[in-house]
């Protein structure tokens, strides 16, 4: 479970850290988006693969609420920075006239 578990924040993380590198604002959103994911994922490892939920006089060693809630407010603060970013995008779209990252056209940079 854990080297599946690895496997795929490795997968996220790369593919968020290429997408970053790319020169489109979409792809830069779904980089940072998947970048958010991974790190969520990061964080609910903390608090053990391997365990029971939280509850009160059930269980003999329950799981760590703290990374839950972490990821909880991990998860809000994506959210938003997502959508400050789109609403970045679509201004520089309609400013710039392209969805270039520095603002240039393709056909400027050869």
């Amino acid at each position: 479970m854990e080297a599946l578990f690895a496997i795929a924040l490795g997968l996220l993380t790369a593919s968020g850290v290429y997408l970053l590198l790319r020169a489109r604002t979409f792809p830069v959103v779904l980089g940072l988006t998947l970048l958010s994911y991974a790190v969520n994922l990061f964080l609910f490892a903390m608090g053990r693969l391997a365990g029971e939920p939280a509850v009160l006089g059930q269980v003999s060693q329950p799981g760590d609420p703290i990374p839950q809630a972490l990821v909880l407010t991990a998860i809000v603060i994506g959210f938003a920075m997502t959508a400050y970013v789109i609403v970045l995008a679509l201004r520089g779209l309609a400013e710039t006239g392209g969805d270039h990252v520095d603002g240039k056209a393709e056909e400027e940079e050869r």
